[in-house]
């Protein structure tokens, strides 16, 4: 699956997206511990930790919002993480 990282996310991540293969059944849950087991260098000062912005972000599986990380996901889905932003 791809996920795909956005604002601050993509800071703290280092990259704009990324792919990951989970097993039959994985949930998002498990995607986000699988994004957060990523060795990563330090994000760019200012900017939160990855853990942090992931506890705190919206996310979309293949562009609808889903907020239940018991929600299965499929090898070829895309996940985007949305942090918290403002301004509009």
């Amino acid at each position: 699956m791809n996920v795909r990282y956005f604002a601050a996310a993509r800071a703290a991540a280092g990259m704009d997206e990324e792919k990951f293969e989970l097993p039959d059944g994985a949930t998002l849950a498990t995607l986000v511990e699988a994004v957060l087991a990523v060795e990563r260098p330090e994000p760019p000062a200012g900017t939160p930790p990855l853990a942090r912005i992931l506890s705190r972000s919206s996310f979309l599986l293949n562009e609808v919002a889903v907020r239940n990380t018991a929600a299965v996901l499929g090898p070829d889905d895309v996940v985007d993480v949305l942090p918290p932003f403002a301004g509009g």
